[in-house]
């Protein structure tokens, strides 16, 4: 027990400032990312999960060649924070295309004034994409997505070491080329339901021209929101094959954007 003490107590005198910036680049990617940033997790837990993260990787990462004296510490810890925050976006950014999908089906469907509160980021969310989220949510963790935002942490130590992040344009190139194709993913996705849905819209205005004596706004929507959940149920097979792509596309976007960063 003294021997294990002293080697912790050794630790923390000669590699202290490594372990610093460590906890920091880990708890930016705490900050927002998918699942590890969920309120619903005690914050207590979050910390105690990033130092002993910290402490696994200490020997696995190089740190400082030199000492730091406290204003340049001040600075790593602020690109450390920086860089494990981007990873952490990037990956949020990818959960967020579920809200794209909900929004575009719940405006064809008849739900597009029902939302429900995200407790997580405590805004109004659409019904659909909250559901969708969930299921995506449960698949990331039951395929191990989690791993990959590790996997993508330590191996950002290779692209990006401590200290050395450097802002630079492709950062922003690569951010709007990633929300294009989320916007792209999003309506692709919820393409098949949105076709089906206006086919119903063109034949209900059929039905309302030969048929001047129905109400067709009091039919339409319950047909409409009948017809919508009918083919979300129907499509969620086809849906867990895009959650695939997604995962995959996710992990390579995040290595994509720590590569823009390493060409500075």
């Amino acid at each position: 027990m003294d021997k294990v003490m002293e080697n912790l107590l050794d630790i923390l005198l000669n590699q202290y400032q490594t372990l610093i910036l460590l906890i920091v680049r880990v708890t930016g990617l705490f900050i927002i990312s998918p699942i590890f940033s969920r309120i619903n997790i005690p914050e207590t837990y979050k910390i105690g999960f990033s130092v002993l993260l910290s402490f696994i990787l200490l020997n696995t990462v190089e740190g400082p060649s030199t000492p730091l004296t406290d204003l340049l510490l001040i600075i790593a810890c602020i690109k450390e924070l920086i860089t494990g925050f981007i990873i952490g976006f990037i990956a949020y950014l990818f959960f967020s295309v579920f809200f794209i999908i909900g929004q575009i089906i719940d405006i064809q469907i008849g739900f597009g004034m029902v939302s429900v509160l995200d407790p997580q980021s405590n805004v109004q969310i659409p019904i659909t994409g909250n559901f969708y989220q969930i299921i995506a949510t449960l698949i990331f963790l039951v395929v191990n997505g989690h791993h990959l935002l590790i996997e993508a942490l330590v191996s950002s130590y290779d692209y990006i070491p401590m200290g050395k992040f450097v802002f630079s344009s492709d950062m922003v190139r690569q951010i709007v080329f990633i929300l294009g194709k989320l916007f792209i993913l999003g309506f692709k996705i919820s393409s098949p339901i949105l076709v089906v849905i206006i086919l119903a819209d063109v034949l209900l205005g059929i039905l309302a021209k030969t048929m001047p004596q129905m109400n067709v706004f009091i039919v339409g929507m319950p047909l409409k929101i009948m017809v919508g959940i009918f083919l979300i149920i129907v499509t969620l097979p086809g849906f867990f094959i895009a959650l695939q792509h997604i995962f995959n596309n996710m992990h390579e976007e995040i290595f994509n954007f720590l590569k823009a960063i390493q060409k500075g």
